[in-house]
């Protein structure tokens, strides 16, 4: 991993709160219980110091200081930078979602996407949110995703799972089964291997990523001819070397994930279950084809173990470092 000593000042990573009655502030105070990090980049949660305060006592955690700040352009190097969202008292309701968490995840989210795109910050984590606290009047978005790529003008970004083994592009968004099969046409494989290709080559530094895709189904052979062939074809007459289709189950049970730089599932579930096996140190979510860094934890809000001290602070790191690495890159 690089560190931030080849540019001007510390990166500066802003982190949304996520609901405030799920997970995100545990594992907040755990990963930030290692000081190092605090001399790598310069960490500014879009939060309050109360809840974070109510969470440092529940977990008896002592050794763990921050500094208020009214500005991201004003936050203090190596300390943890809180910028608070609202002065009100936030009830807390542990391991439910809230019209009150919902609202205060929203802002939170808001006040970070402001800051990313005024360049205050270099790079934006967002903590997990159930999503039924986004739905309310006055937030049209079902979720960060959505949110941030209307924010960049962007129509259609792609979710790349990262870790330090593999990179696992989803083709259609985060979505039903059938939705997701049903919205699978040429010109959606085409614009998402090109996102994969080009996410490669800009965020990870590779002048010809190998990017492997898999199958839609076994049993569907013809209209994954008709479907993924001549999109595969077509991008390798364009100089760009990816392979496929692949049979999921046999791609990732052989040493064949090891030859390629990246892969191409279809629909989520055809990520996830492989990428959550071969991540044994925890991975992250990115938004790829985005102007700007948007990383995530690749787990939800957790509300079955909220305040119980079980929850890992492993993928937040990872979405930390892999954060900190794209912004680095594209600086140099």
């Amino acid at each position: 991993m690089q560190t931030s000593n080849s540019i001007q000042r510390p990166v500066k990573i802003g982190i949304a709160h996520g609901d405030i009655n799920g997970i995100g502030y545990e594992i907040v105070l755990k990963a930030f219980q290692d000081s190092r990090l605090l001399s790598m980049f310069t960490p500014i949660l879009y939060g309050q110091s109360k809840v974070l305060s109510y969470y440092k006592k529940n977990f008896v955690i002592n050794d763990f200081n921050y500094s208020l700040t009214r500005d991201a352009r004003q936050a203090w190097p190596n300390k943890f930078n809180i910028i608070n969202i609202t002065e009100d008292e936030l009830k807390i309701e542990l391991g439910i979602p809230s019209e009150l968490s919902g609202k205060m995840a929203v802002l939170s989210l808001k006040r970070a996407a402001d800051d990313l795109q005024y360049g205050h910050i270099d790079a934006l984590v967002s903590l997990p949110v159930h999503p039924a606290c986004y739905k309310s009047d006055t937030f049209e978005f079902n979720g960060p995703a959505a949110f941030l790529s209307s924010c960049f003008g962007v129509k259609s970004p792609l979710w790349v799972l990262l870790s330090d083994r593999v990179r696992i592009g989803i083709a259609t968004d985060r979505v039903g089964l059938k939705t997701a099969i049903d919205s699978l046409n040429r010109e959606t494989l085409r614009l998402k291997m090109k996102q994969l290709v080009s996410c490669m080559k800009t965020d990870f530094d590779m002048a010809s990523p190998k990017v492997a895709v898999l199958g839609l189904n076994p049993e569907m052979a013809d209209e994954e001819s008709s479907l993924i062939v001549p999109v595969v074809e077509e991008m390798c007459r364009e100089g760009n070397t990816v392979f496929g289709p692949f049979t999921a189950d046999d791609f990732f049970n052989t040493e064949d994930w090891r030859r390629y730089d990246a892969v191409l599932a279809m629909y989520e579930d055809q990520a996830l279950l492989p990428f959550r096996f071969l991540s044994l140190n925890g991975g992250c979510v990115y938004l790829a084809g985005l102007p700007a860094v948007c990383v995530a934890p690749d787990h939800g809000v957790c509300y079955e173990i909220a305040n119980k001290n079980e929850a890992s602070p492993e993928s937040l790191r990872q979405a930390l470092y892999q954060a900190l690495d794209m912004v680095n890159r594209k600086k140099i």
